[in-house]
């Protein structure tokens, strides 16, 4: 039997150095966008997608390429997990998803994300103002986690007070692959503090029954699909899925816009001249490392893609990193450049950070206003923004985040002076 020619991209130990992407890029030019890898670790292979045309076309047939079949997570589960899975939004197809994502659609339209702006503002500003004299900061547990965490846990009437608990989940749900986030038994860990967030969300229900709730949260609780109200189950893992990918999507990806800023000081004195470029600088940060790294699609008949014969049950993951440095759609993809989006305008929509179809992230608007907002707070006052030590990210294949990012810089009062 020969041996499969491409590197597992579902391995985590190949995030760790952060030099993943150009294990990506070898990927997507010896297979033309669509490469049968072999995974050792579980032994089920799987179809990588890495060119954007390949990926809108699975976007585009739900149906054929199903969410729900083995959840967009790309991690092996047992049955009866998956079967639980399947009622949360993300990993629901068509004709359901549809149902279930107008229920809370209305507080992420982007006329709505724009009336939290003067609240995000806010809580920017309160960020930096806690560290600009200081001269230094553990940048995403100070500065990126902060304003996506007070905005999910706001819009879902979360009290600050249970803000920390709420971020020490998060990492333990998500990253089960690094034990320094869920421990040693990161599956066991992430799932018992899932169930600590359902029984937050079942606290929420009861309380809404006599103090009704207006937020999300009350959409949720109020809202109908077929004329009948989510069960519990259904409600918190809606109520988990919002406050998960809520927050840490956002953290990661400003994490990771400030990590490039740094590599590319020539990139960053762009912004600090001409603050303007920064909503183009956004959408260079979300194509350059969007946070979710890639997600499982499950082929569901027999079916040619690319010239390739993908059978009824194949495993599929959409890699977005890889997606997102197609050069077919961006010149020069591994060159961090501000620039990008104000020099094309063409481009605007063409990255995948926010997936694509269906499946396109309720969350968008509300994550790139979070990410513009933080930015043209943190460019004006964290001066010389330098490592104070090496980056440390997270072994994890499917949320691409960092653990670790101690920064100095220029004390905001001396800088005045």
């Amino acid at each position: 039997m020969s041996q499969c020619p491409f590197k597992n991209i579902l391995d985590p130990d190949i995030y760790v150095g952060g030099g993943h992407h150009a294990i990506f890029a070898e990927v997507r030019e010896q297979s033309d966008g669509l490469a049968y890898i072999e995974d050792p670790i579980t032994g089920v292979p799987y179809w990588a997608v890495t060119k954007r045309e390949v990926a809108d076309y699975v976007c585009k047939h739900p149906l054929l390429f199903s969410s729900a079949a083995k959840t967009i997570l790309p991690k092996e589960m047992p049955e009866e997990e998956v079967a639980l899975s399947r009622l949360m939004l993300v990993n629901m197809d068509p004709p359901e998803h549809v149902k279930y994502r107008r229920i809370v659609r209305n507080a992420f339209t982007p006329k709505a994300v724009q009336g939290y702006e003067a609240r995000f503002r806010e809580v920017a500003r309160e960020t930096i103002d806690a560290i600009a004299n200081t001269g230094e900061c553990e940048f995403v547990t100070d500065v990126a986690a902060e304003l996506p965490l007070i905005a999910i846990l706001s819009l879902c009437g979360i009290p600050m007070e249970d803000k920390q608990q709420f971020f020490d989940w998060t990492n333990t749900m998500i990253f089960t692959e690094d034990e320094d986030m869920s421990g040693v038994d990161g599956v066991a860990a992430s799932q018992a503090a899932a169930i600590e967030v359902y029984a937050y969300a079942a606290a929420l229900a009861e309380k809404h029954k006599t103090e009704p709730l207006t937020d999300i949260v009350g959409a949720l609780l109020d809202g109908t699909v077929n004329d009948e109200k989510l069960t519990a189950d259904e409600f918190q893992l809606f109520f988990l899925m919002l406050i998960a990918a809520g927050n840490e999507s956002t953290r990661s990806v400003i994490a990771h816009g400030m990590r490039l800023l740094i590599e590319h000081p020539e990139q960053l004195a762009k912004l600090v001249d001409d603050p303007t470029l920064i909503p183009y600088a956004v959408e260079e940060v979300l194509r350059y490392n969007p946070a979710f790294v890639q997600m499982r699609r499950t082929v569901m008949e027999d079916v040619e893609v690319q010239g390739q014969q993908l059978r009824a049950g194949d495993k599929m993951v959409l890699n977005w990193q890889a997606i997102n440095h197609d050069p077919e759609i961006f010149e020069n993809p591994a060159q961090f450049d501000v620039e990008r989006f104000r020099n094309n305008p063409e481009l605007a929509n063409q990255h995948r950070a926010f997936g694509n179809g269906e499946h396109f992230c309720i969350g968008a608007h509300m994550s790139r206003l979070e990410m513009q907002v933080m930015f043209e707070e943190i460019i004006p006052r964290l001066k010389n923004p330098r490592f104070a030590a090496p980056v440390e990210y997270v072994r994890d294949y499917f949320v691409n985040s960092i653990k670790a990012m101690p920064l100095q810089f220029e004390p905001e009062a001396a800088a005045r002076a």
